[in-house]
């Protein structure tokens, strides 16, 4: 019986150590490529691909990294006051788009647990500093993490630790924006 116990124990660490990653929106999200190349998959993602597009941080976003990317969906871009977007994108915004973007991004890869853990040994909020020069604070509730963004606007990580080649990305609800 002892055999039987130790032999299922092993299998199912065996199991989560090599779980899959999440599906997002809708599309199977690889370990071996990088943030681009699953981020262009996601249907939930395409006014955030867009946006990288227009800035032109496709490269950067696909160079080795690693990188965290708290990733907003469309219907995060959605909630911004109408015609944003699409102000936004235009080739004479390309510097205020970049500076936006790069306040999802951080230049390392942070997974959910280790970020729990910040938020944790900091009393119950960590600050996040952004390669776009942004601080978010991270903040844990109710089994979710959050971010609040330098004007006060709050995310809610929906689909953590996605791995990537480069990093790993994080699914969040509402955009993040720089201090206006």
């Amino acid at each position: 019986m002892k055999f039987t116990l130790a032999a299922s124990i092993l299998a199912l660490s065996t199991a989560a150590a090599f779980a899959e990653n999440p599906m997002v929106g809708g599309a199977a999200m690889y370990e071996t490529k990088n943030i681009v190349e699953n981020a262009v998959n996601s249907a939930d993602h395409t006014t955030l691909v867009a946006a990288v597009q227009a800035a032109g941080l496709v490269e950067t976003l696909s160079g080795s990294g690693p990188f965290t990317v708290f990733a907003p969906t469309n219907e995060a871009f959605a909630k911004l006051p109408a015609g944003t977007v699409e102000t936004l994108i235009k080739p004479e915004n390309k510097e205020q788009l970049t500076k936006i973007l790069t306040c999802h991004v951080v230049g390392k890869a942070v997974m959910a647990d280790a970020l729990n853990k910040m938020i944790m040994d900091d009393g119950g909020k960590h600050p996040v500093p952004t390669l776009g020069g942004c601080t978010l604070q991270a903040s844990y509730e109710d089994g979710m993490v959050h971010l609040t963004d330098e004007n006060g606007n709050m995310a809610t990580v929906t689909v953590a630790d996605v791995v990537q080649s480069n990093g790993v990305i994080h699914v969040i609800d509402t955009v993040m924006l720089p201090a206006m």
